[in-house]
């Protein structure tokens, strides 16, 4: 089969995210980075909208600290100030490096 696609779209990653009631809400996986200097990895997230409506720009990004176990996704909430300052400074780094690429007409 040919990996060909056709114009520069891939499939989004979705991943699935259980709620405090336990009700799995699905998210699309943005970016994935690992910070300089250390072994963590971290993803970016959004929430998919149930009803399919896309023109929402204002939609929350929620960053995670994940650990792959075989097929196993282990997520971890950020909860220290310092490593959301890395991961924030890195995230708009790599927008800022994407963003470039886009504006080379």
């Amino acid at each position: 089969m040919s990996k060909d696609r056709i114009g520069n779209e891939e499939e989004p990653e979705i991943i699935y995210i259980p709620d405090e009631e336990g009700n799995e809400e699905e998210f699309e996986v943005i970016m994935k980075f690992e910070v300089d200097g250390s072994d963590a990895k971290y993803m970016m997230v959004v929430p998919l909208d149930s009803d399919g409506n896309e023109e929402e720009e204002s939609e929350e990004v929620y960053a995670f600290r994940y650990e792959e176990d075989g097929d196993d996704l282990k997520l971890y909430t950020i909860e220290s100030d310092e490593e959301w300052e890395i991961v924030e400074e890195t995230f708009n780094t790599l927008v800022d490096e994407f963003d470039g690429e886009d504006n080379n007409d």
